[in-house]
């Protein structure tokens, strides 16, 4: 439960950090990370529009040099992009002004003022430094599609048992999580529609 939802004393070492959202409605928010990248990022796009559902898609900026075409996809299709860092990089293995300029560094591909760490790890002092010009966007149920351990039907499984009103959900457009994400992605969907949610993108 760590991992697929963090709890509240994890939470709160990151100030400011938005981890669900407050709905009246009741509604989640379906979040990609890692992307864009070809073959995986379009076939996620051609999912959600298939369902009508619309999505946030974290994107590390090395990938939109390379896939530019592909993140234009996501913009396009009315989905919205987030800042994941320039290479992937884990906060806490960098000194925080080597972390900050990396996000700068995406920033001059993704337009966008929120932003969601790699992996989930910043020192206090990243966290203070970015929420000066981003919305920081944590999750609140975080699929373990990459992980080798994990298969489709657990995937939905994490999906089906963590999700509550306001979610974002973690799903990844990467090459590491394809087969369980391609296979979990529209069963996933499928329930959460047949549970009443309504998907919205992170507008903030």
């Amino acid at each position: 439960m760590f991992i697929e939802q963090p709890p509240s004393l994890y939470r709160a070492f990151f100030p400011g950090a938005i981890w669900r959202m407050p709905a009246e409605a009741k509604c989640v928010y379906l979040t990609f990370d890692d992307g864009p990248i070809p073959g995986i990022t379009p076939w996620v796009l051609d999912t959600l529009d298939r369902y009508g559902v619309k999505a946030t898609f974290f994107c590390v900026g090395d990938n939109v040099r390379k896939h530019p075409d592909v993140y234009r996809m996501i913009i396009d299709r009315g989905h919205r992009t987030g800042n994941h860092t320039y290479n992937h990089i884990q906060g806490i293995r960098f000194m925080t002004s080597d972390y900050l300029d990396n996000v700068r560094r995406a920033g001059e591909y993704i337009d966008s003022t929120l932003f969601r760490p790699p992996h989930g790890h910043m020192r206090l002092r990243q966290v203070l430094g970015l929420r000066q010009s981003y919305h920081i966007i944590m999750w609140d149920v975080v699929t373990r599609d990459y992980s080798p351990h994990m298969n489709p039907a657990g995937v939905l499984g994490v999906v089906k048992k963590y999700t509550r009103n306001g979610s974002f959900i973690v799903f990844h457009d990467s090459l590491k999580a394809e087969r369980n994400m391609k296979q979990s992605l529209p069963p996933a969907i499928e329930w959460l529609m047949a549970e009443g949610y309504a998907f919205k993108i992170i507008d903030i």
